[in-house]
């Protein structure tokens, strides 16, 4: 027999000195067969060891693996009693029912990620994964434990939240890397929880640095877009680059689309966590700037912006230079399109950050520094008689009062009396002038802003300015 290995490693056999049947030719037959399929298998190249097929994916997820952690919350809910007959709902026997049958609590849990930042125990995760919780559990990577975790702080408008393991000791941390020079098209690694399942790996590329998302009242945020596979149950956890170092928080999917995932950039989440840390919650920044919307007519380099419509003296935007005309159309490098796009942004800046401002002066870009700080004691009440027209006074049934209004001010001019109740603003109750105070401050630029006027025993919406 003769037995030949073409160079596709087929094998082909052609008998001789062998008559078909006979026991000699089978034998003979096996045997070559047996052979070819020898010499085959030492010409095919060995297996690679695992020290060989170790990659800088392997490397990286090595690295960050021991410090991400799973988040167990519980939440204590409470159900009051309730109406047996449907259908009827008279308030006088919804509240006979609601004293009668007694309420219902029961627990609910929640799953979700997170990544340990510190060797103290600081974890990183995004603050709808606690939210509302009574009671916060963390696993660690190894699953030989589940220890409690305390809430440190939180901010829900850019979510994210920092915890702290109870138990003192030593833990695996994560180093923490930059998001500004990220590459389109690099290689990002997510790591999380989705399902409960533990630690779960996927990969992808960089599809966009800085994405600005829509959210909700016209405002935007930004984001690392990428196609690496977020799950639910994976939100809090660690999206990473190929070195394994933390370079966001992964927070999103988006549901009518696959393969697309959002982040929170690192870079965002540095400026703000030393307020979350020793604060527990973040500074709003004060910049001085009277901002309002660019007229339709005007063109500008990023096809939006914010006017500049008057500068609070002795204000950051005072000392960098800015003055009543300017358009600011990017904010460290970013587009923005309106006040609240604005507004939105510095949302995750705090007192002390330095922002870069680039202006249209006239028929001249410029550039400005500034360095932000923190609001003047009752600014807001002052924004509030600068901006709206009406100044305010405590009512001890709840609400703020008119005690005077601007002549010729936007609530002048659509009717505003001295006597009238305020009791909402943006959506937002109003308890008392301190309430009034904080909810103007955080809604600079977000106008016109709707008030809840109260006359007598009328009310009445209306949008100022």
């Amino acid at each position: 027999m003769i037995c030949k290995v073409d160079i596709t490693g087929s094998i082909m056999f052609r008998r001789l000195a062998a008559r078909p049947g006979s026991a000699a030719g089978e034998r003979r037959l096996v045997a070559g067969g047996l052979l070819a399929v020898l010499l085959l298998l030492a010409l095919l190249p060995a297996p690679l060891s695992a020290a060989e097929r170790r990659n800088a994916v392997v490397d990286a997820v090595a690295k960050a693996g021991p410090a991400v952690v799973n988040i167990r919350t519980e939440q204590i809910v409470r159900r009051r009693g309730e109406n047996p007959f449907f259908g009827f709902s008279d308030p006088l026997f919804e509240e006979f029912f609601q004293n009668l049958v007694p309420s219902q609590t029961y627990k609910t849990q929640s799953l979700g990620s997170g990544i340990i930042i510190d060797p103290q125990g600081y974890i990183l995760t995004n603050a709808h994964v606690i939210e509302k919780a009574s009671k916060i559990y963390v696993a660690l990577a190894d699953q030989s434990e589940e220890v409690e975790a305390s809430l440190v702080g939180q901010a829900d408008y850019i979510d994210l939240a920092v915890l702290k393991i109870k138990r003192e000791k030593k833990y695996p941390y994560l180093k923490i890397g930059r998001s500004d020079d990220l590459l389109i098209g690099e290689t990002v690694i997510a790591i999380g929880n989705p399902l409960g399942l533990g630690h779960s790996v996927t990969t992808g590329v960089v599809s966009a640095a800085i994405r600005r998302i829509p959210m909700e009242d016209k405002i935007f945020s930004v984001f690392i877009q990428t196609d690496a596979l977020i799950n639910p149950g994976n939100s809090g956890g660690p999206l990473i680059n190929i070195n394994g170092e933390l370079i966001g928080i992964n927070t999103a999917i988006a549901r009518q689309a696959q393969g697309i995932g959002f982040a929170i950039p690192i870079d965002s989440i540095k400026r703000v966590l030393p307020d979350l840390m020793e604060r527990g919650r973040l500074r709003r920044p004060y910049h001085g700037i009277i901002p309002a919307p660019v007229g339709k007519n005007f063109s500008s380099p990023s096809n939006g912006g914010v006017l500049v419509s008057g500068v609070d003296p002795d204000s950051p935007a005072a000392k960098a230079g800015l003055s009543f005309g300017d358009v600011i159309y990017r904010l460290d490098g970013i587009a923005i399109g309106s006040p609240a796009e604005m507004q939105a942004m510095l949302n995750t800046y705090i007192p002390g950050n330095t922002i870069v401002l680039q202006i249209q002066h006239g028929f001249t870009s410029k550039e400005k520094r500034l360095v932000l700080q923190e609001f003047p004691k009752d600014y807001g009440l002052r924004y509030g008689r600068q901006v709206f027209g009406v100044e305010v006074r405590d009512n001890q049934a709840g609400g703020v009062i008119v005690a005077a209004v601007v002549h010729g001010s936007p609530a002048d001019n659509i009717g505003v009396k001295s006597g009238d109740l305020i009791t909402e603003i943006g959506g937002h109750p109003v308890e008392n002038m301190h309430s009034y105070d904080e909810i103007i401050e955080t809604h600079i630029g977000f106008e016109p802003l709707r008030f809840l006027i109260i006359r007598g025993r009328q009310g009445y919406y209306a949008d100022l300015p």
